[in-house]
C-alpha cells in the first residue's frame, strides 16, 4: 500500500524556524546523492488537513518528519532538498513563512526582511512512498537500539552482494535476533524485550537501522510494523521505512563453532586500548599479530615503510604457544561492540575463526584469521 501524492494549487505555511530546520535537516539525510533522477534530491512538502509532513526517499530508505504551525491548502510540491534545508536554518527570523501557487511555480521563502524564490519539483514525479496504516507494534528503544549498534559495523558495504549489506532480524516471541557478516566476521545479539514483537524475520538495509538509531536516540519506544515488501518504524513524529532485502541470508548458527581449543576471559578495556595503539601501526592491510604465552598476550603491529609496535599485557592464559592474526580493523570493532567490562577470546588454531564473546550480553563476534608469514 502506498501514499497518493497530489500537487498543489496553493499552499501557505506558517512555523517555527527551528522546528522547520529540524525536520528538514532529518528527512534530509534520506536524499540520494547518487541519483541521476532529479525529483529525488528534492524534499517533499505535503499538506493535508492543516498539517504539513516533510518526506525525502533514496528509493530503499524514506524519512517523513511533521511540522507544526499554521497550514492552509492541500496538495504537495517538491522543493531542492540541500537548498531549503541550508537555507532556512540561516534565516534571520525565529518564524518562516513558506508560499506557492501553481501559476508561480516557485515557492516563496520569507523571513523577517529576507525573502527568495525557490524553483520547484513536480510532486507528480515524486515517488509514492510506503504507507504508514499498519498495524503497529512498541518497541522498547534501548534493546532494539542497542541491538542495532552492537551488530550493524559487521554488514558488508558492497553492494554487488545486496544481502550481506543487511542484517537480518527476528522476532521470536520476546526474542529479537540480529545477525550481520561481510563475509570476513560475523556479529550476533539476543536480546529479551519483555515483550512480545511483531512477525518478522526480515533482512533490512543496514543503513536504514543505523539510521533509525540515531533518530531514535533518546526515545523510550520505537514503533515497528511490517508491509509485505517494507518495514515502518517511527520514533516521535518521525517516519521511517525501508524495503526488505530479498534473498537468503547465510545460516549464522552454523558459522559459529560449537567447540574451541583455547577460552581466555580477559578485562575488556586494556586490551582494547592495546589493540588500538597497535593499530595505528597496522597500516595498508597488515595484520594485528596476537601471540599467547603462559600469563601473557603480545601484540604486534609492523607496516613495511612505516615502522613497528609491539605491546604486552598480563592475561590468564595457560598451554601452548599460539600465534593469530586479525584485521586491526575488524578487531577493535568487535572489542568496542562488547559493552561488559569482559571479554571472552575463543581459539581454535591460527588459520580457524576466533571467537570474540560476551555471554551476559548473549553477543558474539567471528572474525576470520589472517595467514601470517613465518
Amino acid at each position: 500500500m502506498e501514499t497518493d501524492i497530489a500537487s498543489a494549487l496553493e499552499l501557505r505555511v506558517s512555523c517555527s524556524r527551528n522546528d522547520l530546520a529540524g525536520a528538514l535537516g532529518t528527512v534530509a539525510r534520506a536524499l540520494s546523492s547518487r541519483s541521476a533522477v532529479q525529483v529525488l534530491t528534492g524534499i517533499l512538502l505535503q499538506a493535508e488537513e492543516g498539517k504539513l509532513t516533510l518526506a525525502a526517499t533514496d528509493m530503499e530508505v524514506s524519512l517523513r518528519a511533521s511540522v507544526g504551525g499554521e497550514v492552509e491548502g492541500d496538495g504537495a510540491v517538491v522543493v531542492p532538498g540541500r537548498l531549503l534545508a541550508d537555507l532556512v536554518k540561516l534565516l534571520p527570523a525565529e518564524s518562516v513563512s513558506l508560499a506557492y501557487d501553481e501559476g508561480a511555480g516557485v515557492l516563496e521563502v520569507t523571513s523577517g526582511s529576507y525573502s527568495s524564490k525557490v524553483n520547484v519539483f513536480s510532486a507528480e514525479d515524486f515517488p509514492r512512498l510506503p504507507s504508514l496504516d499498519v498495524p503497529l507494534h512498541t518497541i522498547e528503544a534501548p534493546g532494539l537500539l542497542g541491538t542495532i549498534d552492537k551488530v550493524a559495523r559487521a554488514a558488508s558495504r558492497d553492494e554487488s552482494r545486496p544481502v550481506l549489506t543487511g542484517i537480518l532480524v527476528r522476532f521470536e516471541g520476546d526474542r529479537l535476533t540480529m545477525a550481520a557478516t561481510d563475509s570476513y566476521r560475523l556479529s550476533v545479539k539476543e536480546t529479551e524485550l519483555g515483550e512480545s514483537g511483531p512477525e518478522l524475520d526480515a533482512i533490512i538495509p543496514a543503513r536504514a537501522l543505523q539510521e533509525l538509531s540515531r533518530l531514535a536516540a533518546g526515545s523510550d519506544v520505537v514503533s515497528l510494523g511490517v508491509h509485505e515488501n517494507h518495514v515502518v518504524f517511527g520514533a516521535g513524529t518521525v517516519w521511517l521505512t525501508t524495503r526488505r532485502i530479498d534473498g537468503q541470508f547465510p545460516n549464522y548458527k552454523q558459522l559459529l563453532p560449537e567447540t574451541f581449543e583455547v577460552e581466555v576471559t580477559t578485562p575488556r578495556a586494556p586490551l582494547l586500548e592495546v589493540v588500538r595503539r597497535a593499530a595505528v601501526m597496522a597500516q595498508r592491510n597488515a595484520p594485528l599479530r596476537l601471540r599467547f604465552a603462559e600469563g601473557e598476550l603480545s601484540v604486534f603491529a609492523q607496516t613495511q615503510d612505516v615502522g613497528e609496535a609491539q605491546e604486552s599485557l598480563e592475561i590468564d592464559y595457560s598451554g601452548d604457544p599460539l600465534e593469530i592474526g586479525f584485521n586491526p580493523e575488524f578487531l577493535r570493532d568487535g572489542l568496542e561492540a562488547i559493552g561488559g567490562d569482559t571479554v571472552q577470546l575463543r581459539l581454535i588454531n591460527p588459520l580457524r575463526p576466533g571467537l570474540l564473546a560476551a555471554p551476559d550480553e548473549n553477543f558474539w563476534y567471528l572474525i576470520m584469521p589472517i595467514r601470517l608469514p613465518d
